[in-house]
């Protein structure tokens, strides 16, 4: 039950606009997933996309990431700015939780124009593929949960037609082989590099196929979700 409620509160697997084309793939390393990745429309036609971690495993971790489900989707509804909208979520989310438990989260708003605002609570960095090259979108604050009065800075930047930014857990970077070796951002960023002028989905698949080829045989230790979100041409009004 508690695996189809999750699945139930993931967004549809493909977004497309007239601007951008996002995929993600979500694999949870048993029944449910501490993994967390929402897509979200805003009121001015802008998308926002979530993607983080909770910390912990099982049914614990599934049901923090039903809570930041709950509040992001309400807190966006009042058209926040990004900052506020960590703010906030920080505060509610070490008030209603454990005082163990956190998050690690990456919320960005993607506008019509190409625009990208991003802020990161102490995720995994995410790649921006531009120019033949890989770039490191670096975090901007600590993770949700540790200290209610944290604040966050936002990162913006332009992204052309062609352009990607691809996100990851660390399910992803930590996945181990056989023989206990680390698969490693290193590695990701070069298959990214290699496939970034593919579409979302393709890119998609791309990095997860290539992860469970690294570890085949090994058992697999922790959930597997990867978002891509690549800027399309915007039709021509």
């Amino acid at each position: 039950m508690a695996s189809h409620v999750q699945a139930a509160l993931l967004p549809r697997r493909q977004f497309t606009s007239e601007a951008w084309d996002v995929y993600y793939h979500f694999e949870p390393a048993g029944v449910v997933s501490g993994d967390y990745c929402d897509l979200v429309e805003g009121a001015a036609g802008d998308l926002y996309f979530l993607f983080g971690d909770v910390s912990g495993k099982g049914f614990a971790a599934s049901m923090m990431t039903a809570h930041l489900h709950a509040m992001f989707r309400a807190l966006i509804a009042a058209s926040l700015p990004i900052e506020e909208l960590l703010a906030r979520s920080n505060r509610l989310f070490s008030e209603s939780t454990l005082p163990s438990a956190y998050a690690t989260l990456v919320c960005g708003r993607a506008a019509w124009s190409g625009e990208i605002e991003i802020a990161n609570a102490g995720h995994c960095p995410p790649l921006l593929i531009r120019d033949g090259s890989t770039q490191i979108v670096e975090a901007t604050g600590l993770p949700l949960g540790l200290f209610p009065n944290a604040e966050y800075d936002v990162r913006k930047f332009q992204m052309a037609p062609g352009e990607t930014l691809l996100l990851y857990t660390d399910g992803v970077s930590e996945a181990r082989n056989a023989a206990g070796d680390e698969y490693g951002a290193t590695r990701l960023t070069g298959v990214a590099g290699a496939s970034g002028t593919h579409t979302a989905q393709m890119l998609t698949n791309a990095c997860v196929e290539d992860v469970k080829r690294f570890y085949a045989g090994a058992p697999k230790a922790d959930d597997l979700t990867v978002m891509v979100v690549r800027r399309t041409e915007p039709a021509r009004s």
